[in-house]
């Protein structure tokens, strides 16, 4: 099957690919399967197809889960934990409560943005929300400004660094997948999107809350109210507990620069301590004690905020292993190669190219994860054949395009609704365009890096 009316046989292999992402697409946005099974299964349809033996098929599928949640599985299970000591321990409010303190009322919108920034970096985009909507919903209380005034800047924040800033695993997934240096990635991440974030943030959110007035429900606001007082933790530690990763992973990099060879021992211990799992798993261990045990949680209770946060990222970690299935059996089918080939002849600007792919599966799935996942796999065999790319804006054009137009097949569409207390329509024109400005304009900026870097 792998040539269809005499067709070219990389013409043939895309079209083949081109049913299978539609299959995927139907049986997830119109039908509602569950999207790790719908993976798995649209992973063997394009082996087949592609005229894959059925030992090949399997291989590739089981290869490709087992290597994508190598690294990533355990990136979220630690990120994760560490989220979860930053909740139960109040270091988020701290955050928060510092940098409105800091900015003042008048200000406290760009405060907002800061923290979901900060917050975004160690936790998945729903258990950032979760997090921090108590203190959107506080401040925006205690300030008297528009709801959604406070409340787009820590979106814009937490889905920035979602999209775009490792050691998040979104853009961990295609920092594996296209080989590039995550210290580079890091530097870059922030240098797009912070103006980006701004953009989308606190300047869109200041416009789109003077348009659309609304309050929460009055059960989330009495049941944030009537929440248990604690002493919460102090700010600086609270900060270099979460950004603890990041900063080891920049030691990592720029030892890295300096001793390419990894020539002193120093240099290699620099690599040991900046490698994502292991920067990971220091910053959890510290988090135990700094979030933990210093603000009188037991050693039982520790361990148990350890266990408990790992359930709900069963799902997430399963799709991303299926996603990881399907990206290989599009390389492994000769599809990879085939894009690559034609794109190549086509001369087509690949950091455009990735954003366009992963905004088209973004837009059809609903899903960040899946779009950057099965971007990874098509953009990947081109780059092997584009020298002169610079990988690490190909990474962050693929997290930009993860992120555009967030609507009803996307379960953060219905989160942010629901906790806003808006309607659909207002969710379109508030939570849809600020991702959709996430998107193109960060796009824009990772364009006009690349012509300096």
């Amino acid at each position: 099957m792998s040539s269809i009316f005499g067709l070219s046989h990389n013409v043939t292999l895309i079209i083949w690919a081109l049913v299978s992402i539609a299959f995927l697409v139907t049986l997830i946005a119109k039908f509602k399967w569950n999207p790790f099974v719908t993976l798995l299964i649209s992973a063997l349809l394009l082996g087949f197809l592609a005229g894959m033996k059925p030992a090949d098929n399997i291989k590739a599928v089981t290869g490709g889960l087992g290597g994508t949640l190598g690294t990533i599985a355990i990136v979220i299970g630690l990120g994760t934990m560490l989220g979860k000591m930053m909740a139960e321990s109040g270091g988020a409010e701290r955050i928060a409560n510092t940098m409105i303190r800091l900015f003042g009322e008048r200000r406290v919108h760009w405060a907002m943005l800061i923290v979901g920034f900060i917050v975004g970096i160690p936790v998945f985009f729903e258990v950032g929300v979760i997090l921090l909507i108590p203190i959107v919903f506080i401040v925006a209380k205690k300030t008297k400004m528009p709801l959604l005034q406070i409340g787009i800047p820590v979106l814009a924040g937490l889905s920035t660094v979602h999209g775009l800033v490792p050691p998040h695993p979104a853009p961990m997934i295609a920092i594996g997948a296209y080989g590039a240096d995550i210290g580079k990635t890091i530097l870059y991440s922030l240098i797009v999107g912070i103006p980006t974030a701004i953009l989308a943030g606190p300047l869109f959110g200041k416009l789109i809350g003077s348009k659309i007035e609304v309050e929460p429900k009055a059960e989330l606001v009495e049941q944030f109210a009537t929440s248990d007082e604690r002493v919460l933790p102090g700010f600086g530690i609270t900060l270099f507990t979460i950004l603890l990763p990041v900063i080891l992973m920049l030691i990592g990099s720029v030892a890295n620069i300096i001793d390419p060879l990894a020539t002193s021992s120093w240099t290699v211990f620099c690599e040991f301590i900046g490698n994502e799992v292991i920067a990971l798993l220091i910053a959890v261990v510290f988090s135990f004690y700094s979030l933990g045990f210093a603000r009188g949680f037991t050693k039982e209770e520790v361990s148990r905020f350890a266990s408990d946060c790992l359930a709900p990222t069963a799902t997430i970690i399963l799709i991303i292993g299926a996603g990881g299935a399907f990206k290989q059996v599009l390389i492994t089918s000769g599809v990879g190669d085939a894009i690559a080939a034609i794109a190549t002849s086509a001369h087509v600007n690949i950091i455009f190219f990735a954003w366009f792919i992963a905004a088209l599966i973004r837009v059809a799935t609903g899903s960040a994860t899946i779009a950057m996942t099965t971007a990874a796999g098509i953009i990947a065999p081109i780059l092997g054949q584009t020298p002169d790319a610079n990988v690490e804006l190909v990474v962050l054009a693929t997290g930009a395009g993860s992120l555009i137009l967030s609507h009803v097949n996307d379960a953060g569409f219905w989160m942010v609704k629901e906790f806003f207390n808006m309607s659909v329509p207002q969710t379109l024109k508030s939570w849809t365009v600020m991702e959709t400005i996430l998107s193109v304009v960060g796009l824009i900026f990772i364009l006009l890096l690349s012509v300096v870097v």
